[in-house]
């Protein structure tokens, strides 16, 4: 009896069955094998193979397989990558027949097309501390978008200027996040106390860091058409970030999703990456970006030199000014309640 591609690879299908593939079945079975063999480990980048991960995930328990039924399993493996393949390039030569153009892959459509065939993991808002229902899962936001972005790159020079200045100044550079007894949620591993990432705030949960603005006074001029995000006690931050060489930001969510981040690249030496859901994108220096850090989010610098970056949070543009305002009025609330203020992170 036939069966479909997913079952082809389960350590239950009998290996009699395990490459008998039905081509009715096609359009379901291959997502579905790709999907049930793509491993969930959000350190692994999203683009590689999933195949090539379900071989690797059922290395231990093919070891213990009978060596006829292991046999039969790898047989079984290889049928079903190469049903896989043909499905996938039949796809793609009827899409190019009818004058679909893939070089610009990070269309919607496009996307959509990767996730069909397991090249994408699906990625949702995933907030630490408060989720706001109904809001568009974008993992990067459009450029265009946000034409007040123009001003913040055009200062590029000067803020960088003015980051150079606080660098000579071995101190003035803290931890990113610190062991705070009152935070809210786990800070993921390797992102607390270490100098491998640290920041310098201009703003730091809604406050002004009056000492560090009054040595950055450009920085924030480039900032006055940015919507930046207003919650008491909470936001905004405004600050440098700083990657030392060789280090890696564990993937992790941000704690609410009723904010965007911004991120504007001042020296990058080259090496140096960040994703966000399924998407993986280099910093470039002078060329901000908005991303919704609700999603899991992971960075590395893996070049000889220094990263920095001016990291701060906006309000995100789908809210309203009434729903912002609860927002912040509930937020208030929780930190009235427990009669402490909580550790926050951007």
């Amino acid at each position: 009896m036939a069966t479909s591609a997913a079952a082809a690879i389960s350590e239950s299908a009998a290996p009699s069955a395990a490459v008998s593939v039905s081509s009715s079945s096609v359009s379901v079975a291959i997502p579905a094998l790709r999907r049930s063999c793509t491993t969930r480990r959000a350190s692994r980048p999203s683009s590689a193979p999933p195949l090539e991960a379900a071989c690797r995930s059922r290395a231990l328990t093919a070891r213990r397989l009978p060596p006829d039924l292991l046999q039969e399993l790898r047989r079984a493996q290889q049928a079903s990558e190469q049903f896989a393949k043909r499905y996938e390039d039949y796809l793609r030569a009827w899409l190019k027949s009818r004058g679909y153009d893939e070089s610009p892959s990070d269309t919607r459509f496009g996307q959509s097309f990767d996730l069909l065939l397991g090249r994408r993991r699906a990625y949702v808002q995933e907030p630490r501390h408060f989720y706001f229902p109904q809001l568009p899962q974008k993992q990067f936001y459009d450029r265009a978008d946000f034409p007040w972005l123009d001003a913040v790159e055009a200062a590029t020079d000067d803020i960088r200027a003015e980051l150079q200045a606080v660098l000579q100044d071995d101190s003035a550079f803290e931890p990113y996040l610190t062991g705070d007894v009152n935070r809210l949620h786990p800070v993921p591993a390797g992102m607390t106390g270490t100098p491998a990432c640290t920041a310098f705030h201009l703003w730091q949960n809604g406050e002004l860091h009056q000492a560090n603005a009054a040595r950055c006074p450009k920085t924030l001029a480039a900032l006055a058409g940015a919507p930046l995000a207003r919650i008491p006690g909470r936001a905004p931050s405004v600050l440098f970030s700083q990657l030392q060489p060789g280090t890696h930001m564990s993937p992790h969510n941000g704690m609410i999703n009723t904010r965007l981040i911004v991120h504007l690249p001042l020296i990058v030496p080259g090496k140096c990456r960040f994703r966000v859901g399924n998407e993986v994108r280099e910093w470039q220096e002078g060329r901000a970006w908005v991303f919704d850090d609700s999603i899991d989010n992971e960075g590395w610098n893996d070049s000889d030199g220094t990263r920095v970056i001016l990291l701060f949070d906006i309000a995100r543009p789908e809210l309203t000014a009434d729903e912002n305002r609860w927002v912040a009025t509930l937020l208030e609330g929780i930190d009235a309640f427990s009669g402490q203020k909580p550790g926050w992170d951007i």
